[in-house]
């Protein structure tokens, strides 16, 4: 889920069909609104909330700046251009996917979509680029992940919303063990993560990942980590050292810079949160009804 970037919006047509592709599917109505800014690209919204957006013509450009942010974990997870082992919980448009599977030709990934009807209507509508190794699961991310082998990915990226909220199985320490035992040695793990004023939930998900993940970082806009928006996190986390100076790096030349918490700054930002448990978990909180419109 991610708040509307900039750019196309949801264009009135009263007394009027829309002309773009829709269809229902397990989560409501999905549409592939076009991008008046970037012809053969598209933003999907599913009931009403915009999901994720492909440019057909370059898969690599990633117009949501979480994602963006997503593409710098995967630019540094191995040596350009080396195929990585990725495995996405979330499907959405594939956004993500493409992304790999165009800078990393002959990277094997693997999508948990438990909504089947969502998965044909974007394959169907928004061909994935020629040779991509892309499988998508019709699972549940936690049921996908628990029938996974142990060491199977390079990297696990957590996108997972239902009804625009992250459910609470998807947020625990234990669900955080399984996609820590699919990691190879090596292995990173990103989570987007969903939150405003007063930042409890992305605390708790912080303090969760340090109890789990030797390393940690955190990149969020400022407005966020101030308590002042609702907004996008991503955090990143990892059995072994992080590149967190190229991170910082990227985040910072973004057109919407992010900052980078690690090390004693973001232990700092998670001090006195909870580590969530199966018993604990709760879903992410719902967005503003106002992001969207």
């Amino acid at each position: 889920m991610a708040k509307r970037r900039n750019g196309p919006g949801r264009r009135s047509r009263r007394g009027t069909a829309p002309d773009w592709p829709r269809e229902r599917v397990g989560g409501g109505l999905a549409e592939l609104i076009p991008d008046p800014d970037h012809p053969e690209s598209f933003e999907l919204y599913l009931g009403g909330a915009p999901q994720s957006h492909v440019d057909l013509a370059d898969p690599t450009r990633l117009a949501y700046e979480y994602q963006r942010r997503l593409g710098h974990v995967a630019d540094l997870a191995a040596p350009p251009g080396s195929p990585l082992r990725v495995l996405h919980l979330g499907g959405g448009a594939l956004t993500l996917a493409r992304y790999i599977a165009v800078t990393r030709p002959r990277s094997t990934q693997q999508v948990a979509e438990p909504d089947a009807a969502l998965t044909a209507f974007v394959r169907r509508e928004l061909p994935l680029p020629r040779g991509a190794r892309v499988r998508v699961r019709e699972a549940d991310a936690r049921a996908l992940l628990a029938k996974l082998p142990g060491g199977w990915a390079d990297l696990v990226i957590t996108d997972v919303f239902a009804d625009a909220r992250t459910p609470a199985h998807c947020t625990s320490a234990e669900f955080l063990d399984e996609a820590r035992r699919v990691l190879a040695p090596g292995g990173w793990y990103a989570a987007n993560i969903t939150d405003g004023p007063p930042l409890a939930h992305l605390r708790r998900q912080a303090a969760t990942a340090l109890s789990r993940f030797a390393e940690v970082c955190l990149a969020a806009e400022p407005a966020l980590l101030r308590g002042r928006r609702f907004s996008n996190g991503v955090l990143v986390a990892a059995d072994g050292p992080l590149p967190v100076t190229a991170l910082t790096q990227r985040c910072a030349r973004d057109e919407r810079p992010a900052r980078l918490l690690a090390g004693p700054d973001l232990r700092a930002f998670a001090a006195g949160a909870e580590v969530v448990t199966d018993a604990t978990a709760t879903a992410s909180p719902p967005p503003p009804a106002e992001l969207f419109t």
